[in-house]
This record gives C-alpha cells, structure tokens and sequence, in this order.
C-alpha cells in the first residue's frame, strides 16, 4: 500500500500530539500505572570508577559500578571520555560478560597427544607447560648464525639470533600497553613472525 507524504506527516504528526496529550492528562489517560512499574526498575549502584575497554587498542572508557562490597555490578561507556563518548561497540557492551559469566570457564582444556577426551587441569599447570614447551622449542630451532643475501648476488654470514620455529598471533583483547610488552617478550626470545589481527 502506498503513503502519500501528506498522509505520512498527517499519522506520525497525530501520533506524536496523542502522545503528548496522554502525558500531559489533556486525555485523561491514567499514567500512574506505567510510573508505578517503572519505578520498580531495579537500580544499578555503588561507586562509579573510570576505567578503559580491555579489548583492542582504541582505548574507549568506561564507567565500572562497584557495590559496597566490592563487586562489580555494571559496566557502561563513559560519556566523558573523548574516544568513544559513552558509545560502545558490541565487544565493549558486552565487557561486563568477562566479570560475571556462568558459561565462562575458569580451568584450562587439555588433550593430551593420542588422547580422546578433555581434562581439566589448573592454570597455573598450562602457564607452566607453555613456558617448558617454548623454551624447549627455541632451544633446539635457534639461529645464532645464517647466511643472507649480500645484495651482489652471494652470500654473507650475518649474525641473526633469532628462530623460525615460534610464530605470535595477537588478537583483539590486546591493548597497546600489552601488545608493547609482548612483542619486547616476542623479540629476547629470538621470535621473527609477529602478527596481531586488530590492526586500528
């Protein structure tokens, strides 16, 4: 079916004035009830303290609410913040997810080689067996010397330093800071393939 523009103005215009009227009580239109419910609203507060989206390196604020007892209880974009304004993308909307999550796991997944099935093991175990396993990764593919090309179409033996057998794929989560000291981490083991998927 189609609307006139004369007809569009004349519903949305008798649309808006209903509205008005209702609130104002030129209808007489009880109100109370809808006030009455929103006023049971649950209320989110405590103590509003700044902080900084944890994801990419955009570095959006946020307000996070901390109750009495030191739990947070909500997390919003900061409207004093000149990044953002208070706006948040899904990722930072959702920030509050990462503190209160049901589904959130708090072991580590193992499966050892040749196994079938999961096991849970504690994260201080995991951290402990990346740190065994890169170390002993570097250590038996370290470069120390290799010959590059000298531009004159031979050779030259260069000290290099540096493994092929360790690659660094960042992601999203990373912000400047983290990604500054990682890539510092990255380089004093030798490691040459550094990569992070939010470019911003």
């Amino acid at each position: 079916m189609a609307i006139s523009r004369r007809k569009f103005l004349k519903i949305t215009s008798g649309a808006i004035g209903g509205g008005v009227a209702a609130e104002i009580g030129i209808l007489n239109v009880d109100t109370a009830a809808a006030a009455a419910k929103a006023g049971k609203a649950p209320i989110k507060s405590g103590r509003q303290v700044a902080s900084i989206c944890p994801y990419c390196a955009v570095g959006c604020g946020q307000i996070v609410t901390v109750s009495d007892a030191g739990e947070i209880v909500d997390i919003q974009g900061n409207p004093d913040s000149p990044i953002n304004q208070g706006t948040l993308c899904p990722k930072g909307a959702a920030t509050y997810q990462l503190v209160k999550n049901e589904q959130r796991w708090s072991t580590v997944k193992y499966r050892a080689p040749g196994s079938d099935r999961w096991e849970e093991r504690p994260l201080e175990w995991a951290m402990s067996r990346i740190a065994e396993l890169t170390k002993k990764t570097r250590d038996a593919n370290f470069n120390e010397f290799q010959d590059l090309p000298d531009g004159k179409g031979g050779t030259v033996r260069k000290r290099v330093m540096n493994t092929y057998a360790i690659a660094s794929l960042g992601g999203a989560t990373m912000d400047n800071e983290w990604n500054y000291l990682h890539q510092k981490l990255m380089h004093a083991l030798g490691v040459v393939y550094l990569e992070n998927q939010a470019r911003i």
